[in-house]
């Protein structure tokens, strides 16, 4: 073996370590991801990834509330779990690899893509990063890894018969997309969050349209400063408390720290097929999708809370009266 093996090996070995180490839960990807953007604000996907990353730890601790405990059974509440945990592991355990070779290539002053192959990175975003490489297009970067982790997910968690059958037929899911009560939020520090519905999750086209929009917003020229000023001064602990500890009035039922309610998962990490030899890339995946700023469903957001929070006091009043 050359040396040039020798080296690529060991940072092969390095790379899964790292990654092993940094996808322990939702609190250490969603640092990591915002560690990495400081460092690299070219590489967009990754405050993204960070942001998005949040949301789904505030998910995760939602269903730890009396609130939910009330409403869905403890077998419900670990399915839905599973499904944040699974995809937020899955995602991390794709695109981190990525992101390290990058911060490697830059060492090194040469593309080191070819070596992505050995985390089962598909051959679209091989592609991709060496496009990156030779013309700097941030835009197109950050949509391709929308596309592609999209597609790294829908096989394993929306289309998986476990999943499909358990959480995505059943009707606390299908009752919150009914009435879209899923949202991510992107809060700030001065008390304005937006919000954007999520809807239809099962649709992989759907799901990259999402994240579009995401961007189109977290990036906004009039928001992105206040959304990264959030992030930086605001410690993510998967609590609800993160964001409603800025509001002047908060009517939201308060999440628990989510390392205090939820154990370490170990994921069985099952041989991945590239999904992009399967069916490749539709045209209008890398269309823009332009997200209105005034388009805003916080408030919308918090009414429904509050619906779901005065029933919860309203069930627990009659509770005690029969008793």
């Amino acid at each position: 073996m050359n040396i040039i093996n020798k080296l690529e090996t060991d940072y092969i070995h390095y790379i899964k370590k790292k990654t092993q180490q940094a996808n322990k839960d939702n609190i250490s990807r969603t640092m990591t991801y915002q560690k990495f953007y400081k460092i690299h604000p070219e590489i967009k996907w990754s405050f993204l990834a960070s942001m998005v990353s949040r949301n789904a730890g505030w998910n995760m601790t939602d269903l730890k509330t009396s609130v939910y405990k009330s409403f869905l059974k403890p077998r419900v509440r670990k399915q839905l779990f599973s499904t944040y945990e699974r995809a937020n592991w899955l995602i991390f355990s794709d695109a981190y690899p990525q992101l390290l070779l990058y911060q490697i290539s830059l060492h090194l002053n040469r593309p080191m893509f070819h070596l992505l192959s050995s985390f089962s990175v598909s051959t679209f975003m091989v592609n991709e990063w060496f496009h990156f490489w030779k013309y700097k297009n941030q835009q197109r970067l950050l949509t391709a890894l929308i596309i592609n982790e999209q597609n790294v997910i829908q096989s394993p968690v929306p289309k998986h018969p476990f999943y499909k059958h358990h959480v995505f037929m059943n009707w606390p899911y299908l009752l919150q997309d009914f009435f879209f009560m899923s949202v991510v939020l992107f809060p700030t520090r001065n008390g304005f969050i937006y919000a954007t519905n999520v809807h239809d999750f099962t649709s992989l086209t759907k799901r990259i349209k999402l994240g579009k929009k995401l961007a189109s917003i977290l990036f906004h020229c009039d928001l992105y400063q206040d959304f990264y000023d959030f992030a930086v001064h605001t410690e993510h602990t998967g609590s609800r408390s993160d964001y409603q500890s800025y509001l002047k009035n908060s009517d939201g039922y308060p999440s628990p720290i989510l390392r205090k309610v939820y154990p370490i998962i170990t994921h069985q990490d099952k041989i991945r097929k590239d999904w992009f030899l399967n069916g490749g890339v539709k045209k209008k995946w890398w269309k823009p999708e332009i997200q209105l700023v005034e388009d805003n469903h916080w408030s919308v957001f918090c009414k429904k809370r509050k619906i779901i929070n005065d029933f919860y006091k309203v069930k627990n009043k009659l509770k005690k009266t029969f008793a």
